[in-house]
């Protein structure tokens, strides 16, 4: 690895599907995910998932964290006033509240030893470049930021290289080991999206032809070293990883060096 990217930015998703939150530094919990990620999530009464790939209207709540008090204010399209709940202590007030949104029941599940990530094999965070997140927003003429809310990652690097994460993964079978300042990390495969990208962070309008075109210009762009051989198509942005266990309780930082 060249030029010693270093982390530029690091989010959280304390409930799952909502906004995220930029924080300076995350805790490595046991099960490899960031503390505080995915934390929360939102279930049915049948016991599945509430989230943007089920309901695009997901897009029209407004969030905003402060997780040192544990709480959530609230607002969507249909609200004239936010509404603060405590994430724990305000359960019932926040069932309703999702409830009333959606149209149905509604209960607010936390784990807060693993969160709620969508690939229980690579529970760690998921790594995207600030090159990247650029390169990709010029296809479909959107900025940076609102591509940074559609792909939803993690950890990002800052560096001048498109594309500098997919030196963070191997051929399938094999891992690539590398660290983010103190920290052990695992590269295990580049992630495979969703419809989520697809639409505005905020408005949940869908871009025409969105998969389409991002694939065609993913293949286009491969860089020389990336591992072909993960791509049984290219829908797919950003890096999955894992974290050992004995790196639990340590601190990954923006300012960290990646390498």
């Amino acid at each position: 690895m060249t030029d010693a990217p270093t982390v530029g930015r690091i989010f959280i998703h304390p409930i799952k599907s909502l906004d995220p939150i930029g924080v300076p530094e995350a805790v490595v919990l046991c099960s490899g995910a960031l503390r505080h990620d995915r934390e929360f999530a939102l279930f049915d009464d049948e016991g599945k998932w509430i989230n943007g790939k089920r309901d695009w209207r997901v897009h029209w709540i407004r969030s905003d964290f402060d997780m040192t008090q544990y709480t959530v204010t609230l607002k969507s399209v249909r609200d004239s006033q936010p509404q603060t709940f405590h994430l724990l202590e305000h359960q019932r007030s926040l069932h309703e509240w999702f409830s009333e949104f959606f149209g149905f029941r509604l209960h607010l599940r936390r784990n807060f030893e693993t969160g709620f990530p969508d690939d229980l094999e690579s529970p760690g965070p998921t790594i995207i470049s600030s090159a990247t997140l650029r390169e990709v927003g010029s296809w479909f003429k959107i900025d940076q930021n609102e591509t940074r809310r559609r792909f939803r990652a993690n950890i990002e690097i800052e560096t001048s290289v498109p594309f500098w994460e997919d030196r963070l993964y191997k051929d399938p079978g094999q891992v690539a080991e590398f660290r983010i300042g103190k920290v052990s990390v695992h590269g295990v495969n580049p992630c495979q999206r969703c419809i989520v990208p697809s639409r505005h962070s905020t408005t949940g309008v869908a871009t025409d032809n969105f998969q389409r075109v991002f694939a065609a210009k993913r293949a286009a762009t491969l860089p020389p070293w990336a591992a072909a051989s993960r791509f049984n198509h290219y829908y797919r942005l950003s890096v999955n990883t894992r974290i050992p266990a004995l790196e639990a309780g340590k601190t990954i930082r923006v300012g960290d060096v990646v390498g």
